[in-house]
């Protein structure tokens, strides 16, 4: 895939999901998606690893359940072949307190056909976690 077939991918992407089209989201994965998010899973029970698609949205429907974006902004891309780094400033509003997460997140994407075929989500997890139990935790 060449830098611009993946920068188009990306933005079709990332415009879906910040617009909430679950259904072009859903239609940009690969049936074979390898999907990683790196939190807690005892705080954050949809991270972790899942396989194929059904997975992944299984995941991304269990985080809809639970936040709302509120925003999404992708500040940076870098785009290499197939492959692509983004980072975003997110804010999610937790649905039983009200509560806003508010974030800068790094995923590392792998295109294959123009569909997202791997997945990689990184944040900082501390205090992802400390904002979603609204406390700060000692250590």
């Amino acid at each position: 895939m060449s830098d611009l077939g993946t920068r188009a991918a990306v933005r079709d992407l990332y415009g879906a999901y910040a617009r909430g089209d679950q259904a072009r989201v859903a239609l940009l994965l690969h049936e074979d998606i390898d999907w990683a998010i790196y939190s807690p899973v005892t705080v954050f029970p949809f991270a972790g690893a899942r396989r194929g698609r059904a997975a992944v949205l299984e995941a991304m429907a269990a985080i809809a359940a639970v936040y709302e974006m509120e925003t999404y902004k992708v500040e940076q891309t870098i785009i290499d072949g197939d492959r692509a780094a983004i980072l975003a400033d997110a804010g999610f509003k937790q649905r039983a307190t009200g509560r806003l997460i508010r974030f800068r997140v790094a995923h590392f994407l792998r295109f294959n056909d123009g569909r997202l075929i791997e997945f990689r989500e990184f944040a900082d997890s501390f205090d992802l976690v400390e904002q979603a139990i609204g406390h700060t935790v000692d250590v």
